[in-house]
């Protein structure tokens, strides 16, 4: 079984640990071996027959450490963690989930030195280091983001950049593979990258299999946008050009009158075109056709032709898509 171990830290928050744990988790069921978890401290257990049997690929075996007992995490829940890291493998995959970080310092990396070398030598020795949001600054630390490519959340890019000025930063990506360290946007985020950890393993259908277990609408690439088009223009306080927006989201993929959505909004379609401009930035049509861009790029990059992602989005044939794109 390959072990995952999540480093916490104080302050983790907990989507950035329990997103990523759950993947594994849930892998171990897929593949037929159930997934073990345990602190650092407890001894390994022994393998069991269905492990012995198992799928020739091995589940996943979740050990959590942290440099002291008990760390309480952003949202106020208290975790237990083993102090005592478990032998090292260079087959384990080391994570550390993302912390609560302060306007102030973002950048400080709650971590140890003698931590920060832990991380360092286990990627020295073969092994693969991922890090969810935060969690970048303590690769940094380790002196993993130096000559690499790397993200984090899109609120700290700028400070990942002055932080480590020898690392490539590469902004608005969900996350980002280079020599056997990931790092990833944040959050949510942590469950793509763990899919993708997944399917490199084990294949793009388990991955799926693992994404429907989880209820997650779809294992999203790396390179897609962190900030997506229903969360880039939402940042106003118009309700009229929320409830349109609302029907927009909801239909994107058929056609949508001006009319239908000004009687949604209780406006007349000349005020429902002005006041969506000025909270938007966009016409109704223009957002419309942003969401049916978005979303066939995403079938695009699952391996769609152009022909039938522009018709599951709602286009009638793949010129309008083409146009769109060339204009993007």
């Amino acid at each position: 079984m390959t072990r995952i171990v999540f480093l916490l830290v104080p302050g983790v928050h907990l989507l950035d640990l329990a997103g990523p744990a759950q993947v594994f988790f849930a892998a171990s069921d897929v593949l037929g071996d159930p997934a073990d978890s345990a602190p650092a401290d407890s001894e390994p257990a022994a393998p069991g027959p269905e492990r012995a049997a198992g799928t020739g690929g091995g589940g996943y075996r979740l050990l959590y450490v942290a440099e002291r007992e008990g760390v309480t995490s952003a949202q106020g829940l208290r975790l237990d963690a083993g102090t005592r890291w478990p032998d090292p493998d260079p087959g384990d995959v080391l994570l550390v989930p993302g912390w609560r970080w302060s306007t102030g310092a973002p950048h400080t990396a709650p971590v140890g030195a003698d931590t920060a070398r832990r991380i360092a030598a286990h990627h020295a020795a073969g092994g693969l280091v991922a890090s969810v949001c935060a969690g970048a600054f303590a690769l940094g630390q380790a002196g993993l983001l130096d000559g690499r490519r790397c993200t984090t959340h899109h609120e700290l890019q700028d400070v990942l950049a002055r932080r480590h000025p020898r690392a490539s930063v590469v902004r608005d990506v969900l996350y980002v593979t280079d020599d056997r360290v990931v790092t990833s946007a944040g959050i949510a985020s942590g469950i793509d990258l763990a899919l993708h950890l997944v399917a490199a393993r084990h294949g793009p259908g388990v991955a799926a299999r693992v994404a429907r277990t989880m209820v997650v609408y779809a294992r999203r690439n790396g390179e897609e946008p962190q900030d997506g088009v229903m969360l880039r223009h939402r940042a106003h306080l118009s309700d009229a050009v929320h409830r349109v927006q609302d029907a927009i989201d909801a239909g994107y993929a058929r056609p949508l009158p001006l009319a239908a959505l000004a009687a949604a909004a209780g406006v007349s379609e000349r005020t429902l075109t002005r006041r969506f401009a000025a909270a938007t930035g966009l016409t109704p049509l223009r957002y419309q056709q942003e969401l049916r861009l978005e979303r066939a790029e995403h079938l695009i990059g699952q391996g769609a032709t152009a022909e039938s992602a522009a018709r599951a989005v709602g286009f009638a044939d793949a010129r309008m898509l083409r146009r769109l794109r060339a204009r993007a």
